[in-house]
């Protein structure tokens, strides 16, 4: 029997890893890229001919021009202009403000305050920048009365119900917004793939044709995305990729501080941090993040010391506190929260060696206060001296600083940005910090502030307690 021709090319298929992005012609059961397991997904190819009437049955077609190789001399290029978006933190997250053209990728747990902060965020720019605020999963009366209830002015927003790439296209063109929040890149879906709303091809898709309209026209993009059980952004991690910007909500369940922390931003520093506090009129800044992250009374109590960190641009202070008590198991417990388990154990290991204090037999329970999360050596030091404070039942001196990095054969070794950090110190009235010797600034430099210098951990120890 003759085959009946339908005019439509069969589609093909690959298969991406949804860890790391790697695309493969058939189905394996271990990435060979980032050696995940089971993490590859179907993704239904689509050409770059057939993207473009796509594109055009959306209401917009891109331009596509011949390439031409350029020599980098000959290519004039200027510092990118920055819009304030009228939350001071926000910009300081983003770089310095919104960059023309720029597609951010927002992830954070359900209900931390990312459709809040970016619909206080079009509210602020609604006057100097249009904006377009699409939603996937809530009514626009839902937004309306959100945007009521948070006291915004709500005469330059405008909102838009849809999931449709092309019909989202389509009112983009007729708008001509300069901001587009999409809200959630997890409900969109584009009629180019057969796929689902939410599978690793339509996401992958969606956010492309979000990507490409964006470059094209100028116009920024924010991407509100799902997380998963582990915290990271939901669906293929190509998407971070295709993305100039990637910020994470961070936040303690019950605590109304939010912590906004970028992972990736190609116009601005990486791990630079925002903090907000969830009010009843949304999130509010935070002028003065040390003061939050201390505990508010006295330091002065066994088991907590203060460490300068250094977040992006900007230093804070933050707590470490920690509890050692005889553990009734023959296996120790060692729990961190806020700081990788595996280097308190690496601590643990050289205070004994070289500090001559075991915690063998002792349970040991590390917590950073506020929510922060320490990805510096820098905290090394304070958290030794709280894990022997805690197990003298001594605490430090009162209004003590300290920072530094622990080798492995006992010495501090000094960390960047020493003197940001105890400029801080000292203007919240700490009196003695304990520094690597090489982070020593000259004698009489900060004014009421004592600084010793160490270079062995011994050294350190006796200074403390």
């Amino acid at each position: 029997m003759a085959k009946v021709a339908t005019g439509k090319k069969p589609s093909r298929s690959a298969y991406v890893c949804t860890e790391c992005g790697a695309d493969y012609a058939k189905w394996q059961g271990q990435c060979d890229a980032c050696g995940a397991w089971n993490c590859l997904s179907e993704v239904v190819l689509e050409s770059a001919t057939a993207a473009a009437p796509a594109a055009r049955r959306g209401g917009w077609a891109g331009k596509v021009d011949a390439p031409q190789v350029t020599a980098l001399r000959e290519v004039r290029h200027s510092e990118e202009a920055r819009v304030p978006t009228g939350i001071g933190e926000f910009d300081r997250v983003l770089g310095g403000g919104l960059v023309e053209g720029a597609v951010v990728l927002v992830g954070g747990d359900p209900g931390i305050g990312k459709s809040t902060l970016l619909l206080q965020a079009l509210s602020q720019m609604g006057a100097t920048l249009p904006g377009l605020y699409v939603t996937g999963e809530e009514s626009l009366a839902q937004v309306a009365g959100r945007a009521v209830r948070l006291g915004l002015p709500i005469d330059h927003l405008h909102a838009l119900a849809e999931t449709g790439v092309e019909r989202i296209l389509e009112q983009a063109v007729a708008m001509r917004p300069k901001v587009i929040v999409a809200d959630s890149v997890q409900t969109l879906w584009t009629e180019s793939i057969g796929a689902a709303p939410g599978s690793v091809s339509q996401v992958r898709e969606s956010a492309a044709r979000l990507v490409r309209y964006a470059k094209e026209t100028g116009t920024a993009v924010f991407l509100v995305g799902h997380v998963t059980k582990e915290g990271g952004i939901a669906g293929p991690r190509v998407l971070e990729h295709m993305v100039d910007a990637v910020l994470y909500f961070e936040g303690e369940s019950g605590s109304r501080f939010r912590v906004l922390r970028a992972f990736k931003n190609r116009f601005g520093a990486v791990n630079e941090l925002g903090v907000f506090a969830m009010g009843e009129k949304g999130l509010r800044e935070v002028p003065n993040p040390s003061a939050i992250f201390l505990s508010g009374g006295s330091t002065a109590q066994p088991g907590s010391s203060v460490m300068v960190t250094r977040e992006g641009t900007r230093p804070l202070l933050v707590e470490v506190q920690a509890l050692v008590d005889s553990s009734p198991l023959s296996n120790p417990r060692r729990v961190a929260v806020g700081l990788e388990q595996n280097r308190l154990a690496m601590l643990l290991a050289v205070l004994h060696r070289h500090g001559g204090v075991g915690v063998g037999d002792q349970d040991v329970f590390v917590n950073v206060v506020g929510g922060i999360r320490l990805q510096e050596t820098a905290a090394d030091l304070p958290v030794l001296l709280a894990v022997l404070s805690s197990l003298r039942d001594r605490p430090l001196a009162e209004k003590t600083v300290a920072f530094g990095e622990v080798g492995l054969s006992g010495e501090i070794r000094p960390v960047p940005n020493g003197e940001e950090r105890l400029k801080e110190a000292a203007t919240h009235g700490f009196k003695r910090a304990i520094v690597p010797k090489a982070n020593a600034p000259k004698a009489g430099a900060y004014k009421g502030l004592e600084v010793i210098a160490v270079e062995r951990l011994s050294d350190a120890l006796s200074a403390a307690v």
